[in-house]
């Protein structure tokens, strides 16, 4: 049986799960507050105003929510490559200046995305790809000059701890409920797109070998902490696209 799902086979899977989605991650502790914290981390000025922020893999809206909240002034696009799941997040209330377009990350022109953006965050999205660098290459080119980079992803601190517990949480708690859901399939993909993908620090250097700058690793606390971060990043350039 094939671990890892790719590009229209993972977008089906995500569809099918799309009305238990969100149910099924607010069982994780600290899901949302996680979230909320790598949005702030993108450090954008004046609670967004004036500013556009580019919600990559926004899935059911929860990293949009974590922008709205983090930055209730800019103007946020929301993309995804799941129907399902865009479907699931159209459904709830948000503010006029907040979009979603349906689209796979690496052909945000074809559906009609264009830059400059000032901010781009992407949660959950980067081991889901089938070519990351062609991802990493499409956000920079998205950003303006000096724009801001927000990766919130599962990747491992390499300790054999961490990744012991995350094993312990797939195993133990997540696929048994997919599986009562029907979609064990699409978070046995979950359990291994992590183990498989970077380490927190190979994928640091992946950011800075796209031709980003000030790449940081930042962890998150609770029973993510090694498991979890935020890699933030800029776009080299003047000083003329974030806070002008």
């Amino acid at each position: 049986m094939t671990l890892l799902l790719r590009d229209a086979d993972l977008a089906a899977a995500f569809d099918h799960a799309a009305r238990s989605y969100d149910t099924l991650v607010a069982a994780n502790p600290g899901y949302h507050a996680h979230l909320r914290r790598s949005a702030r981390r993108l450090g954008l000025p004046h609670g967004g105003a004036g500013l556009r922020v580019l919600d990559l893999g926004c899935g059911t809206g929860a990293s949009t929510a974590a922008l709205a909240a983090a930055f209730p002034e800019a103007r946020i696009t929301a993309v995804d490559a799941s129907a399902g799941m865009l479907e699931q997040a159209a459904r709830k209330r948000w503010r006029q200046e907040v979009s979603f377009v349906h689209a796979p990350a690496e052909r945000l022109a074809e559906a009609g995305v264009e830059g400059p953006f000032d901010a781009v965050f992407a949660a959950y999205l980067f081991r889901n790809a089938t070519d990351p660098d062609a991802v990493l290459a499409a956000v920079r080119e998205a950003l303006g000059p000096r724009g801001r980079l927000a990766v919130h992803e599962y990747t491992l601190s390499g300790r054999a701890a961490h990744r012991a517990v995350w094993t312990a949480v797939c195993r133990g708690v997540v696929q048994p409920v997919a599986t009562v859901l029907g979609d064990g399939e699409l978070y046995r993909h979950l359990w291994h797109s992590v183990v498989r993908f970077d380490t927190a620090e190979a994928f640091t250097e992946r950011v800075r070998s796209a031709g980003f700058e000030q790449v940081r690793a930042l962890p998150l606390p609770g029973w993510q902490t090694g498991i979890t971060h935020t890699v933030v990043a800029r776009r080299p350039g003047s000083e003329t696209a974030v806070g002008r």
